[in-house]
């Protein structure tokens, strides 16, 4: 329900927004606010680089002040294609005081698909590292217009390519360190254009806000528990839903940006050592990774390191053994329609004296909503009613509030689809618990139905992950004469472990009802999509022997 004050309510009279009592909320602010009262502090680390509060504020204001002067407007699309380096990180900062749209382009991408991103978002300029150079050079031929490319030269990628005459260094140097950014006049204009994985037909791209982008980078440090002057290491694509705003949220508490150009585990363990990481995120692959590093890698640390992940839910394994790295791990969840993550699995003191098994249990749930998302339940989409909160009845996850995005550019019916009832409709299947945490049981389409049976295929992939053998997994449906569907199991298995097929049956069989053990267990690597989801349509065509 919403109240509004009646016409000739005191409350209303006089009482009007000017510039003294309301500005428009733009994570701009942050970057302003900390190169006042930290100036000096290590704003990022690259190799054996570092630069501080004020010559990181200088930097984005020359790149802002250079793309005007090149005709970039407000409302204009500047596109970056670069990995986590400081050009990146700049970017996201520079572009927008222009009061032009970000738009963050996967660096994994087919040439193809960075063609129809450019052309969609209708991109002036690309900025654009040179170890992409040949990707980016095809996807630049497939293009009816010419763009301005601007190369970043970095040292430490050894690719020294280039695509045009312009560098990013030149661009600098064209710029005015007293630049005054071009504020939003409404925190609702777009900030961040950002483009789904788009594992079936094209890429959707959604549209960010100011505002958005403000409160989401909020909602970041107070979920993820960052206090002042955090260190954090970039082991998330500042690309995928802009680092899910920590590019902004970082800065917000004046802490230090580890550049990390390649997510590996070896770098890793030696960032953690020599800078004091406090802060980390990744995908469960990244995760695993870590855990799962040989010892020849690993580096001792003495300090306990908040590490949060989305997607699939931490194993107990991965989270003990994180855990005796000195790692502390969150489960987040969100999309990039809600600027990356929106619930959190918050814990609870009770839990500490709980078993690792059922600590585990508990936090792999998708959890509760941010302080700064209005609204997270799981609804009857039939009905748009909520679900009994049972931890039984499977609905939808809905989000509505401030951190849900504008829309997908130039897409209307889709907008409308995805807002259908005065809820942002996630896709993702869920059930609500008695104390008011979801957790999603599967995606809409990857609910296994056998014999009239709902069978949530992350629940039999939980099952596997608590083998020993077992790297990473995926379970799809596959066609059943008698049950109609039955759950398939694809199957990675770590390096010198063996087990057989009928061994991961077995095991499931001891963890899960009859009728959710896998019938068949496929073994290989799994395909992934270029932001590192496991690719299911591929794997239940696979399934169906196509």
């Amino acid at each position: 329900m919403l109240a509004a004050h009646p016409e000739g309510s005191p409350y209303q009279a006089g009482l009007d927004r000017n510039p003294a009592n309301h500005a428009p909320l733009t994570p701009l602010s942050f970057l302003e606010r900390t190169a006042d009262v930290y100036p000096r502090r290590t704003a990022w680390i690259h190799g054996g680089e570092r630069c501080d509060y004020e010559k990181l504020r200088e930097r984005c204001r020359r790149l802002a002040s250079a793309l005007v002067a090149r005709g970039v407007a407000p409302g204009d699309t500047v596109a970056v294609m670069l990995p986590n380096t400081p050009p990146m990180l700049e970017a996201h900062y520079g572009v927008p005081m222009t009061g032009a749209v970000l738009n963050t382009i996967n660096i994994r991408l087919e040439p193809a698909t960075i063609a129809y991103i450019l052309r969609h978002g209708g991109a002036k300029v690309l900025l654009t590292d040179s170890e992409l150079a040949p990707a980016v050079r095809q996807a630049l031929a497939e293009l009816e217009r010419p763009l301005l490319v601007v190369d970043v030269l970095d040292p430490l990628s050894g690719s020294d390519e280039r695509l045009g005459a312009l560098t990013y260094d030149d661009l600098l140097a064209e710029g005015d360190p007293a630049f005054a950014p071009l504020l939003p006049a409404d925190e609702w204009q777009a900030i961040g254009l950002n483009y789904t994985s788009g594992t079936t037909g094209h890429p959707k791209g959604v549209v960010i806000h100011h505002r958005g982008a403000y409160l989401n980078a909020i909602g970041q440090a107070l979920a993820c528990n960052i206090a002042l002057h955090p260190v954090y290491l970039w082991t998330l694509p500042m690309f995928h839903c802009n680092g899910w705003t920590f590019t902004w949220g970082v800065t917000l508490q004046a802490g230090t940006h580890v550049c990390l150009r390649k997510v590996e585990a070896g770098p890793i363990f030696q960032a953690l050592a020599e800078h004091g990481v406090t802060h980390m995120c990744g995908a469960p692959i990244v995760m695993n990774m870590i855990a799962n590093a040989p010892a020849a890698l690993r580096r001792p640390f003495p300090q306990r390191v908040n590490a949060m992940t989305g997607g699939a839910a931490p194993p107990a394994a991965v989270l003990q053994r994180m855990a005796g790295l000195g790692i502390d791990m969150t489960h987040l969840y969100g999309l990039t329609e809600c600027y990356g993550p929106c619930s959190v699995c918050a814990w609870q003191e009770e839990w500490d004296g709980l078993d690792a098994e059922r600590q585990a249990a508990l936090q792999a749930r998708q959890g509760v909503a941010y302080p700064t998302l209005e609204a997270l339940d799981v609804i009857a989409p039939e009905t748009m009613v909520p679900v009994p909160r049972d931890g039984a009845v499977i609905g939808e996850i809905m989000i509505r509030g401030n951190t849900v995005m504008k829309g997908y550019l130039a897409d209307p019916e889709a907008t409308q689809a995805a807002f259908a009832g005065g809820w942002y409709h996630t896709g993702d299947l869920a059930v609500m618990h008695a104390d008011g945490y979801a957790e999603v049981k599967d995606r809409s389409k990857d609910i296994i139905i056998s014999g009239g049976e709902n069978i949530s295929s992350i629940e039999i992939e939980a099952a596997l992950y608590r083998h020993p053998a077992v790297l990473e997994a995926a379970v799809v449906a596959r066609p059943d004469e008698k049950w109609g569907e039955s759950p398939c199991a694809f199957v990675t298995l770590k390096d010198g472990v063996d087990a057989s097929a009928e061994d991961l049956i077995a095991h499931c069989r001891s963890l899960l009802a009859g009728f959710k053990t896998p019938r068949t267990v496929v073994f290989g690597p799994l395909p992934k999509t270029s932001t590192g989801k496991i690719q299911k349509q591929i794997l239940r065509d696979r399934a169906r022997g196509g």
